[in-house]
């Protein structure tokens, strides 16, 4: 039986390069970046070694979304993941009408319910309510001052569930987290769940807010984090000779999946279609990929041969690109084993040089990144790339946006602890 075809019909970035995709794809193009310093209250930043990051400043639900009660216990990953979800139903054309008798909940107008679900990419757990939970545990000596409404909003899980109360949503629904490869895992599971089950859209992609002291803290420790405090703007510089770590940011890209017939009946805006992905593990270590960059070779491969797709027929690579010594110089072995000679005359830029690394957001915001490609016939730049590194010699696309007809294009998640996501789109023909 032949597999259902999957197409995007509605994107939702929420990126510290702005909320949106006209902002987004706006400061993509300008070469504008997200990072600057970060301040954490109570704090002395002089003892964090890094002191950089990517954040959404200024940001409030209540720009977005009615208020509900719930929205006051909410962690921040959740939040974002609310206005992407919006976002994405309504540039899918979806008509969200108000919940009778449920202050600011909604309901999907001609839609059945159970036929869409949410499947979503988190890293990390809503961490500013866990420390803020510790931090009260610890100075009342007693979980009498704790939260009710804490311990629901820590969860994994609930970065999902509060979509889908808000926009009443009833088909499967669930988190997947694994590491920096969480929203590409969820969308290649939320692909399938369409090929193969009874679901016709799935909101997916991924959410984070991991810049909280214990979460910063702890990359720290790793010694995962760029140091360049002195030069905010140029920290992150994905393939350069000097990158020295990675920036975190913190986000959200919601995409919203959907089967072809369907949104084609509703006469649904399409940007691309999802074709073939894939998935490996390096099996390798807890924190670095595997120097050989065997694994990750054969998530691209699986994804072409998936999608019916020759290497040679690839326009376009948004790599994970994290600006960290091993990551691009693995990524960049990877490509060339599948690619051979050809891998050279592949436009690759990194939108992590701009916006940061957003954990489990990151494979979200940049296979946005490609729906938007597709649509304009332009690819963004790789920023602060200045110093050339023999070990990652491929087109970069360093030298500002460069115009070209994108056909088929590959998405890389490589996260923690070897786990490898590789999502294949095509531009969409009936």
């Amino acid at each position: 039986m032949q597999k259902k075809r999957v197409v995007v019909t509605g994107i939702g970035p929420v990126t510290p390069l702005g909320i949106g995709k006209e902002p987004y794809w706006r400061s993509l193009m300008e070469r504008k970046t997200g990072i600057d310093l970060v301040e954490f209250p109570n704090f002395d930043m002089e003892q964090f070694k890094t002191r950089i990051g990517a954040q959404i400043k200024d940001f409030s639900l209540d720009d977005y979304l009615p208020f509900h009660k719930g929205d006051r216990h909410m962690g921040r990953a959740s939040q974002f993941a609310l206005v992407g979800a919006k976002i994405a139903l309504e540039d899918a054309k979806l008509e969200l009408l108000p919940r009778k008798g449920v202050e600011g909940r909604y309901e999907l107008n001609n839609l059945d319910s159970c036929k869409i679900g949410a499947i979503l990419g988190v890293a990390v757990e809503n961490m500013e309510i866990m420390e803020g939970s510790y931090d009260s545990l610890l100075k009342y000596g007693s979980p009498r001052r704790l939260s009710p409404f804490a311990l629901p909003n820590v969860y994994t899980s609930s970065v999902a569930t509060n979509a889908t109360e808000r926009f009443g949503i009833h088909g499967t629904t669930f988190v997947v987290s694994s590491a920096c490869a969480s929203a590409s895992h969820a969308i290649a599971t939320s692909y399938n769940k369409i090929q193969d089950g009874p679901e016709e859209m799935m909101l997916t992609g991924g959410s984070d807010a991991c810049i909280t002291p214990l979460t910063f803290g702890g990359f720290i420790a790793l010694r995962a984090m760029s140091t360049r405090n002195d030069e905010p703007l140029k920290a992150c510089r994905p393939f350069d000779m000097h990158r020295d770590g990675f920036v975190m940011g913190e986000g959200a890209g919601i995409i919203l999946l959907e089967e072809m017939n369907h949104a084609l009946k509703r006469e649904a805006p399409i940007y691309a279609e999802l074709v073939g992905c894939g998935m490996t593990a390096d099996a390798f270590h807890i924190a670095e990929p595997d120097p050989t960059a065997i694994s990750l070779s054969k998530a691209i491969s699986q994804a072409l041969a998936m999608g019916g797709v020759e290497p040679k027929d690839i326009d376009y690579i948004n790599p994970h690109g994290t600006s960290t010594p091993l990551n691009d110089s693995t990524e960049t072995k990877a490509i060339k084993r599948v690619f051979g000679d050809y891998a050279y005359q592949i436009p690759i830029s990194a939108t992590k040089s701009m916006v940061g690394h957003l954990l489990g957001a990151a494979g979200g915001v940049e296979a946005i990144v490609i729906t938007l490609t597709m649509k304009h016939g332009m690819i963004h730049p790789t920023i602060n790339y200045e110093f050339p590194d023999p070990e990652c010699d491929l087109d970069y696309v360093p030298d500002g946006p460069r115009e070209k007809t994108v056909r088929t294009a590959l998405s890389i998640s490589a996260g923690f602890g070897g786990v490898n996501c590789v999502l294949l789109f095509k531009a969409f023909e009936p």
